[in-house]
């Protein structure tokens, strides 16, 4: 068979990086410049370093059949429609206001101090693992939180690390979180499928808990010391049948991850979420879909859901375009064969070394956006990982895992530390020191890939 001809670049296959510099300049200007985060201003970025690396092709027809087939491959198209999806349930869950439940139980039992940091915590997991959006989380869970915390004693640093930590938490296991879903579609077995949502959920637990568990004990340990107790009753933001919304979050979670269906773990959730939410006076029927004649409109959470989710779909097309560009160019293949070649690489464990090395480099120059890293590295991952034998689950828990992790809180060049920084007006410095998850769970990654636990070889 003649062996497939790859895109030719003016100047050599490193001009293949173009759109990936425009796409981190983007990234650089949104975050330290502007001091802002837009999803869309990111996408800009990724469509016009298209548009811009074209001209350094040899064929600029050639170069868009590149990054239309990028765009079309079954993973892109995979990612594309369950993240549609999961932005239906996640605006339900926003809907019903589970947040203010979580406080108003905190303030029935009377918790304060370092154990409202650890509650915050586990709250806040519970929250983004239900709705499958960090940034979500922090914009439903700092508002409420934060200012209730700190009249009950705790630690500002902490609490706010509390609620960044548990943000990211649910987006490295949620199975409708965007960086779950780009992770294990694009880590394929030999057969080319792409490793199963649920699977990779269910494997991954391990992880998560472990660094879980480690943060939830040194948040109640370390959350209340410098805090000022102010005394006083917090009147919850909601009516606390809000925690009802609770089962359908814990059947889809269950369903999701038994049957290996994200598709139909949300059918489940968003079914039983709508009716119970109704049911319970949580949300009416114009709040769940209806007219708006006012403006010719439709709306509700429905509605929201979709236009919500759309600015991360854009990001996704661009970058999935960006891999096909660099894919027909050789560009991840030099990369995955540098790696192999090299002296580390030779072994499972220096091979898995030298990619959270590159995972963090990638999210670090992404500005935290964990979703854009984990599909940039990810085929080069694959390829690594496939030459390996290690098994597709493994990759994605170690993509995911690093990428979610202390790359994601870099001072200054963050997503998430600039989102807690604003919400609360401390320094970044502060916000990500306070932010322990991310280094527990980096930690736990890293003793995972010395040891050898939890390595999986592909049968």
């Amino acid at each position: 068979m003649e062996e497939k001809k790859k895109l030719e670049f003016r100047g050599g296959m490193a001009m293949s990086l173009i759109p990936v510099l425009i796409y981190v300049g983007f990234c650089v200007t949104l975050f330290i410049g502007f001091k802002a985060f837009n999803m869309e201003a990111l996408a800009v970025g990724g469509f016009l370093g298209l548009l811009v690396g074209g001209i350094f092709c040899k064929s600029y027809t050639k170069y868009w059949d590149s990054a239309i087939k990028g765009i079309s491959s079954i993973t892109s198209v995979s990612v594309v429609v369950i993240l549609l999806l999961v932005g239906m349930f996640s605006q339900m869950i926003k809907t019903s206001n589970i947040s203010g439940g979580f406080v108003w139980l905190a303030n029935a039992i009377g918790i304060k101090g370092g154990l409202f940091v650890a509650f915050t915590f586990l709250t806040t997991c519970i929250v983004s693992t239900a709705t499958g959006s960090s940034i979500g989380t922090m914009f439903i869970a700092f508002p409420i939180f934060f200012p209730a915390g700190s009249i009950l004693g705790a630690n500002t640093m902490w609490l706010a690390g509390s609620i960044v930590s548990g943000a990211i938490f649910g987006d490295n296991l949620a199975p409708i979180s965007d960086t779950t879903i780009a992770s294990a579609s694009t880590q394929q077995f030999q057969d080319g499928t792409p490793a199963d949502v649920g699977g990779v959920v269910t494997s991954r637990l391990r992880y998560s808990a472990v660094a879980g568990i480690i943060s939830l004990i040194l948040f109640g340990i370390v959350g209340g010391i410098g805090g000022t107790y102010q005394g006083g009753a917090i009147e919850a933001a909601s009516n606390p049948a809000s925690l009802v919304m609770l089962i359908p979050v814990v059947i889809m979670l269950a369903v999701s991850t038994k049957t290996r269906n994200i598709y139909l773990g949300i059918l489940v959730g968003l079914g039983l979420g709508t009716v119970v939410g109704l049911i319970s006076g949580l949300f009416g029927m114009s709040d769940v879909f209806a007219n708006d004649p006012a403006n010719n409109a439709a709306v509700g959470f429905l509605v929201s859901g979709i236009n919500g989710i759309l600015p991360t779909v854009a990001l996704v097309i661009s970058v999935f375009g960006i891999m096909g560009v660099l894919n027909d160019a050789g560009m991840l293949d030099y990369v995955a064969e540098k790696i192999l070649n090299s002296k580390a690489g030779q072994t499972q464990t220096g091979a898995e070394l030298l990619c959270m090395a590159g995972i963090s480099a990638t999210t670090i120059l992404f500005g935290g956006v964990t979703s854009a890293s984990i599909l940039t590295f990810g085929p080069i991952l694959n390829k690594i990982g496939s030459a390996k034998n290690i098994h597709p689950y493994r990759r994605a828990n170690l993509l995911d895992g690093t990428a979610n992790s202390l790359p994601a809180i870099v001072p200054f060049m963050s997503t998430f530390v600039f989102i807690g920084a604003a919400l609360t007006g401390m320094s970044p410095l502060a916000v990500a020191g306070g932010t322990i998850y991310a280094f527990a769970l980096f930690f736990t990654f890293l003793f995972s890939v010395l040891t050898g636990w939890g390595r999986k070889n592909e049968k």
